[in-house]
């Protein structure tokens, strides 16, 4: 793996200005670049988070398709310039909406996989949605689901094909039936939900990741990180909460198992909200978190 840049992209456009556009600033007050070892200076990506409007579009059902193009439009241009430059970007959130730049970064280059750690199957298209936040349509975007504006930007869509996706610990199969949201597992797109890590282990789950991503057609993978994915009693700090998880070192070694595949081009991390994190502990243990599983020197 290249070394690591660290990108802050604290946009809270595809969901609400709640506080998660602190998790950069959060997590690196905790230390993570040094836990990293990244030798660079933060890339600070412009939020246009003052463009947030809470109102829905009429046209589109959505919140914000023009800002979060825009702002997916930079980031872009960052993540593609720093894999050029021979570096890993390491994206820092804001809300899941980043992915929304950082994928079709990746279809200009080539065919590249998606790995999807989430609670939420992130797969609502805008008549579904009650909320129109594009946080929680955001792998129905990046498949090419849902408003042009977002899902074609320089008529690139789909950036990433369903076959070429994972998702990865989802626990929210009953809310999305009762809202009625197209169900994942009805795709092309590998699934595996927090009910079979659990039971199989993360070690029998990370073999078989790897073998999938070996047969995959793809230049290199992206992993999204959003950090619900994780167990509500370690990271509480989260906008929408639910109940169960992974525990750290179920997702450090499903991240290390990855990592070690060499087809991994790149991060996002998303949601984790400071202002809900009352004494700074869930930042600090999800930075030493991501530094065991990014840890260089392993």
């Amino acid at each position: 793996m290249d070394a690591i840049q660290i990108i802050s992209a604290p946009s809270i456009l595809g969901l609400k200005p709640t506080g998660v556009e602190e998790l950069g600033n959060s997590l690196l007050a905790s230390g993570l670049a040094e836990k990293l070892g990244s030798p660079y200076p933060v890339i600070n990506v412009d939020s246009l988070n003052h463009l947030y409007s809470r109102k829905k579009e009429t046209e589109t059902l959505c919140l914000n398709t023009a800002a979060v193009r825009d702002f997916s439009i930079l980031l872009g241009e960052v993540v593609s310039a720093t894999i050029e430059n021979n570096r890993f970007p390491f994206v820092l959130g804001g809300d899941c909406s980043i992915l929304i730049g950082a994928m079709p970064a990746l279809k200009a280059k080539g065919e590249y996989g998606l790995i999807f750690f989430d609670a939420h199957a992130d797969f609502y298209e805008p008549e579904r949605s009650v909320t129109g936040e594009l946080a929680d349509m955001d792998l129905a975007i990046v498949t090419g689901r849902g408003p042009g504006i977002v899902t074609n930007i320089n008529n690139l869509q789909p950036y990433v094909k369903d076959e070429n996706v994972i998702h990865l610990g989802q626990r929210d199969q009953e809310e999305t039936k009762a809202y009625h949201s197209r169900d994942i597992r009805e795709t092309a797109i590998r699934c595996i939900s927090l009910a079979e890590i659990e039971r199989d282990g993360p070690l029998l789950i990370s073999s078989r990741l790897v073998n999938h991503i070996k047969q995959l057609d793809v230049e290199g993978c992206w992993i999204h990180f959003d950090t619900d994915v994780l167990s509500d009693k370690i990271n509480p700090a989260v906008d929408y909460r639910l109940p169960g998880g992974l525990e750290f070192a179920q997702a450090e070694q499903l991240l290390q198992y990855l990592l070690r595949t060499g087809r991994i081009s790149g991060v996002s991390i998303s949601i984790f909200n400071p202002a809900l994190d009352e004494n700074g502990s869930v930042s600090q243990n999800i930075a030493n978190s991501l530094g065991r599983a990014f840890d260089p020197t392993r």
